[in-house]
């Protein structure tokens, strides 16, 4: 076999996903839906405390 072949092979099967991995759908899934449940849970000002802290958090000098 071609060294080039095998070595596109190899890429190929680290870069692609695979279809029969039921966990990550699973979680991808549930992390969709989690978002949104929990932001209608919360109170308006609640809201507002986590955006202020996430916000504090990104433009914190390092």
């Amino acid at each position: 076999m071609d060294l080039n072949v095998s070595a596109f092979r190899i890429v190929q099967q680290l870069t692609t996903e695979t279809k029969g991995n039921k966990r990550s759908l699973a979680g991808r899934a549930g992390g969709s839906a989690g978002g949104p449940a929990r932001a209608k849970k919360l109170t308006p000002e609640r809201r507002k405390e986590i955006a202020k802290k996430a916000n504090e958090a990104r433009w914190k000098a390092d």
